[in-house]
């Protein structure tokens, strides 16, 4: 009867096995990657004029006794019923009082760069403006109130944000679940308090949405392209995708306040 070598780790003694060993994958490397830089001149931009309006509507308000800018731009449903339809855009450099325009300006001050870095100048305006737009039309939709404010804007840029670190979730790991998570409890925390009397929940609510769907057809897609070490982040979505996403959110909100006007009066 033939003798077979025992399983290893029993007793055998025989000679090790000496033929073609399995490949062994390389550990995981961090490798650099260069991304372009970019002073994010558009929010400081946003953020200057929407000083500067502050500052004129204190201005009118202690030189003529009411708030000017406020009343020619807030979010006013009969005014917006009588053919006032920029009011849909201009809430959103608006603010109510000096603690307003603090907390307003510190979340874009917080989240602009880093958006503006990713989205570009151009597309980063857009996301901006859409979002105003979209949380003013919900406002108007939902709300017989009186508002003003960027936060509408600024519910749109949390959007923007928590849908780029979802779509790019391979590319960033670990870090984009942890700051995911603190988008979302942050954009719920924010909502919660949005029910205080006197605020305009609906404006957060629609620029959250608003923000969110251009993102989600318009937002960067950075992939890797070049060769090492030489290494760079090119975003893939096109130009074209990005004006196809842009006119798409404005039509769709638009068609809602045109329904607002004509049929639910």
């Amino acid at each position: 009867m033939s003798q077979f070598p025992e399983r290893p780790g029993s007793n055998y003694s025989g000679p090790e096995y000496s033929g073609p060993q399995p490949p062994v994958s390389p550990p995981p490397q961090v490798v650099a990657v260069r991304a372009p830089r970019r002073i994010a001149v558009v929010t400081y931009a946003l953020l200057g004029l929407s000083v500067v309006i502050y500052l004129l509507q204190a201005g009118t308000e202690f030189g003529l006794g009411f708030d000017l800018p406020a009343a020619l731009g807030a979010k006013i449903n009969d005014s917006i019923r009588e053919g006032q339809f920029w009011r849909f855009f201009t809430p959103m450099f608006l603010h109510g009082s000096i603690l307003h325009i603090l907390v307003n300006m510190y979340s874009l001050y917080n989240i602009g760069p880093v958006l503006e870095h990713h989205y570009g100048r151009s597309r980063f305006l857009m996301l901006y403006l859409l979002g105003g737009f979209a949380g003013n039309v919900i406002s108007f939709m939902f709300s017989p109130r009186s508002s003003l404010g960027a936060s509408t804007a600024i519910f749109g840029l949390l959007g923007a944000e928590a849908i780029f670190l979802y779509q790019n979730r391979a590319l960033f790991g670990s870090t984009a679940k942890t700051a995911l998570t603190q988008l979302v409890m942050l954009a719920g925390a924010n909502l919660l308090i949005g029910l205080s009397p006197g605020i305009d929940n609906w404006g957060h609510i629609g620029g959250l949405l608003g923000g969110s769907l251009f993102a989600w057809f318009a937002g960067p897609l950075p992939r890797v392209v070049g060769l090492f070490p030489n290494l760079q982040l090119a975003d893939t979505r096109t130009a074209q995708a990005v004006w196809a996403a842009a006119l798409g959110v404005f039509g769709m909100f638009s068609f809602l306040a045109a329904a607002a006007l004509f049929f639910f009066k």
